[in-house]
């Protein structure tokens, strides 16, 4: 049997990213983290969540429907909360080193226990802290570092409303890159729709805090994004007075806890 490989980014308590350290996963092991930014310590009931491992699976297999399954390529992912209930996650993907789940609804925090039974036969099992809100913010190149996954929601003076992409396409770095926001008239009122998960569970809306740059943002909604299972979203208005700002950084807190920092551009 052997050893996996996970790649994590170290986070302090301000949100900020250390360079990325790559951990080895001994056999039988596994290692957890959100599927957002790859922070490890503590995930969220009803966030997405990866585990990274060895033998996980006899198969690459993706969830093609929801109800999402239990078991995929005869994979199955328990979970044990705090109180001893037992329960089998919702599988999006499973791999032989790493699965993509969701927390179960109705996990307790506290210390619990997940266990992956492989196809082959064999488990393997860790222990993770579960909490009521980790957030994490999804960024375009799925690293949960750099430009955010996001879209801007434009409301015009007559109601009309329009989305318009965060990123564009680079060929020539073939890959994505910021593309400003345009603020535009005085009378368009500007959103940022960040996606990320482990933020539904927060206690109140003004226990949400976002910073863009050096400006405070209150966001106008912070909760589960009803499209996609376990996705959350966060709605930032965007003030005027960024115009001309260029690449900045985005901060947001839930309940006192950093999300990774994400970047856009403003024109």
């Amino acid at each position: 049997m052997f050893a996996g490989r996970a790649l994590f980014y170290v986070i302090d308590a301000q949100g900020r990213e250390s360079r990325a350290q790559e951990v080895n996963i001994p056999p039988g092991s596994l290692a957890f983290a959100s599927s957002a930014n790859y922070r490890t310590g503590m995930l969220a009931v009803e966030s997405l969540a990866t585990i990274f491992g060895s033998v996980m699976a006899t198969a690459t297999q993706v969830a093609t429907s929801t109800p999402l399954p239990t078991e995929l390529a005869g994979t199955r992912v328990v979970i044990k909360d705090s109180t001893g209930i037992e329960r089998n996650a919702p599988l999006f993907f499973v791999s032989p080193t790493q699965i993509n789940f969701q927390i179960v609804a109705g996990t307790a925090n506290g210390n619990a226990t997940i266990t992956v039974f492989s196809g082959y036969g064999s488990t393997s099992s860790g222990q993770t802290a579960i909490g009521s809100v980790s957030p994490g913010l999804f960024t375009a190149n799925a690293t949960g570092k750099g430009a955010a996954a996001a879209v801007v929601l434009r409301i015009k003076q007559d109601g009309s409303q329009l989305y318009e992409p965060v990123t564009v396409f680079d060929a020539a770095s073939n890959g994505l890159v910021l593309r400003p926001i345009d603020l535009g008239s005085a009378t368009d009122q500007v959103f940022l729709i960040l996606f990320g998960t482990g933020i539904r569970h927060r206690t109140q809306l003004s226990g949400v805090t976002a910073m863009i740059a050096s400006t405070a943002s209150q966001p106008s909604f912070a909760g589960a994004q009803n499209d996609f299972v376990g996705l959350d979203q966060i709605n930032l208005p965007l003030p005027r007075s960024l115009a001309g700002r260029g690449e900045v950084d985005v901060s947001v807190n839930v309940d006192s806890l950093p999300a990774n920092i994400v970047k856009i551009s403003i024109k």
